[in-house]
């Protein structure tokens, strides 16, 4: 049918609506300019546009809108909805209708996804017979076929335009246009994500909910399931909802996660969410619009809890061991995506996520130097760049530099010192102030050391949230997941209270001590991983995701974490030989420090089992079977006395004496290494 006719035929009820969608129409202004101009046959103008996006985007609004644009060019307008046309050429035809003679029809197809199987046919018979000066709309879910863009021909003749969300004005726009109060705004945008259907249903069910409004509109689930029907469209399996749902939650998605927790599905699965149009493919992997992101999450957490909760832990335990194993260079890959899984708490507003492809993350280079000191003095002063200086000079592997991806230069820079002695304590007030709590609280022992983040500079944003700060956060916590014998993680901070919630937030609360380096005071915040090594840390913080949808018999996040005892060498190796003394009276055992210990809990055994553990595995070191019979007769048999023990096992007493001592300082050393290192009492003693 032709437009222009059937305006004529609606008279005053359907100007009226028609101005109505006028007035709520905002945004798509370059869309709008393409088509003015090949309307108006400027030089250049292409006169095929195909849009495409996924569900929700705009384009039947668009789609529209341009419609009323050719008939007020006095244009002859041809209008085809894709879903009541037969995908046949003769179909097709049948559709469309008579074309005028007369040159300058304008064609819009919507919901072209559904006779996309016509593309070729179109492209090389129907569009060719079409009068000159003739535009033509394709509107649809998928992107076109290539063979439209590698023909020589076409690509002269084609504009394809991927519609994307509306920009944060024209979306508070199309809000004001709903009738939304402008203090309901941002609770509604934060859920939509600039979707424009996500948007107008959104605004319609906030306004209705007054209440909501004042209080902060949240999504019903009625919203939220109408969002997705009109989203997603036809899902094919549970299997496939599955994948939809594992890449919502992910930061992005990889065929290597999806095996991880989906198996041999995951080829196909990738490559159907690869072809999806609400997906967006980058170097690391596939991640859905925001909107779509949004509503699969909400959606599963009601539906199903537990089955959120448990693909929160497979996701999450994929991607703590894919950090612990990654080289140095995918560091940065491989920890940003932990971090997203919270998102939603306190790290929301710290970081800008996406934005740090606008710097990259370098290792500090010598002709580096002079720049990373400028940065220094211009963001702290010359007293700390001359600290900055003797630690360049000490450390310059600890540095990582941010350069800009468009002018190459230097913007921020970072440092990660690792220190197993008092180096520059008598230099850097930062660090005197560390080794000083880390004294009086815990002091290390042998073979541990301490890290510390000690520059975070980055002068146009000092120490708030931005690109470089986002990757300097990743990076530390990357260092901290994959570190070995590190007892303290100490992070200085200007101290403005502004990083104050955050840090407490990840069980890294300020230690007391503020520090001054020349004229600015600053807050040092730290975390004793002996206390509370990286396992159950991670655990809390996974939890806070999960709240109170977690399983019945799940740790909570409520703080009732046990901290652990940090013993040094002495109080250690008296507490294995009281252990071994109480081993057959539970009461006394329960009293032991060891309970509290690295070893114990992380074993996830009782005291007396792993004792009887690391006596097994005494046996398989070099006077391994005299060993681990002393000590089993003496202890785990309950001998009345030590006497009685030599006499049971047919030993001279001094000969047993021997043996029971030697056993005790190997049985003692076994379990030391172990407390140290996280390993588990499980295998043989090597010594």
């Amino acid at each position: 049918m032709i437009e222009g006719e059937c305006v004529r035929q609606r008279g005053a009820l359907g100007d009226v609506l028609e101005a109505a969608r006028d007035r709520a129409f905002v945004g798509r202004n370059m869309e709008l300019a393409l088509f003015r101009s090949a309307l108006a046959g400027e030089t250049g103008a292409c006169p095929v546009h195909f849009l495409h996006g996924p569900g929700g985007i705009g384009k039947s609004t668009l789609v529209r809108r341009l419609a009323r644009e050719g008939l007020r060019a006095g244009r002859a307008v041809i209008e085809v909805d894709g879903r009541t046309v037969a995908p046949t050429p003769q179909g097709f035809t049948a559709a469309v209708g008579d074309i005028p003679a007369e040159p300058g029809v304008v064609l819009l197809v919507d919901t072209f996804e559904r006779c996309q199987g016509l593309e070729g046919w179109l492209r090389n018979e129907f569009l060719l017979g079409l009068p000159l000066g003739s535009v033509v709309v394709l509107a649809g879910r998928r992107a076109p076929d290539a063979r439209w863009t590698s023909d020589p021909g076409w690509s002269q003749l084609l504009r394809v335009t991927s519609l994307r969300n509306l920009p944060p004005d024209d979306a508070a726009r199309l809000l004001h246009a709903r009738g939304l109060p402008a203090g309901a705004h941002q609770a509604v945008l934060s859920f939509t994500g600039g979707n424009p259907l996500a948007l107008s249903l959104a605004a319609a069910v906030a306004v209705r909910e007054e209440g909501g409004v004042k209080s902060g509109w949240k999504p019903s689930q009625d919203v939220i399931a109408t969002l997705l029907s009109k989203l997603l469209g036809d899902i094919p399996t549970p299997a496939h909802r599955r994948a939809l749902e594992i890449c919502a939650h992910s930061y992005v998605t990889s065929e290597s996660l999806l095996r991880a927790l989906v198996g041999a599905q995951a080829p196909e699965l990738f490559a159907w969410l690869r072809q999806q149009p609400f997906i967006e493919a980058t170097d690391a992997g596939l991640f859905p619009h925001d909107v779509v992101r949004e509503a699969l999450e909400a959606d599963l957490r009601w539906r199903d809890p537990d089955g959120f909760a448990d693909m929160h832990r497979a996701v999450h335990q994929y991607l703590v061991e894919r950090v612990r194993t990654v080289s140095d260079a995918q560091l940065l890959q491989a920890t940003s995506p932990l971090i997203y899984l919270y998102r939603k708490e306190a790290s929301a507003n710290f970081h800008k996520w996406r934005d740090g492809d606008h710097v990259k993350d370098e290792p500090y280079a010598e002709e580096d130097r002079e720049r990373v000191l400028e940065l220094a003095e211009t963001a702290e002063g010359g007293e700390s760049a001359d600290i900055c200086r003797f630690w360049l000079d000490h450390q310059p592997e600890a540095f990582r530099v941010y350069r800009s991806t468009q002018t190459g230069e230097i913007v921020a820079f970072f440092a990660w010192l690792r220190l197993r002695e008092p180096l520059g304590a008598d230099i850097d007030p930062i660090v005197d102030a560390a080794w000083a709590h880390a004294r009086s609280a815990a002091p290390l022992r042998p073979g541990e050391y301490i890290a510390l983040a000690r520059f975070h500079v980055h002068p146009p944003v000092y120490q708030r949230t931005s690109p470089p700060m986002d990757l300097m956060h990743w990076r530390g916590l990357g260092e901290i997941f994959r570190a070995d014998r590190q007892a303290w993680t100490f992070v200085v901070k200007r101290d403005d209270g502004h990083w104050d919630a955050y840090m407490h937030h990840f069980a890294m609360p300020s230690v007391g001590r503020r520090p001054r380096v020349g004229p600015h005071p600053y807050v040092l915040f730290g975390h004793d991983w002996r206390a509370q090594p990286v396992g159950p840390w991670l655990e809390e913080r996974s939890n806070t995701i999960l709240a109170h949808k977690l399983r019945r018999g799940a740790s909570s996040s409520s703080g009732e974490h046990a901290e652990l005892v940090v013993l040094s060498r002495p109080e250690f190796d008296t507490a294995v030989r009281d252990a071994l003394r109480a081993i057959r009276r539970p009461d006394a055992l329960a009293r032991n420090p060891l309970n509290h210990s690295r070893v114990v809990t992380q074993s996830a055994t009782a005291l007396r089992t792993l004792l009887i553990n690391g006596i097994d595995a005494l046996r398989e070191g070099r006077s391994g079977d005299k060993h681990h019979r002393a000590l089993t007769t003496t202890y785990i048999a309950g001998a009345l006395t030590q006497e009685a023990a030599a006499e049971r096992l047919g030993l001279p007493f001094s000969t047993y004496r021997r043996h029971l001592t030697s056993g005790i300082e190997r049985l003692i050393d076994l379990l030391w290494r172990s407390e140290l290192n996280g390993t588990a009492v499980t295998g043989g003693d090597p010594t």
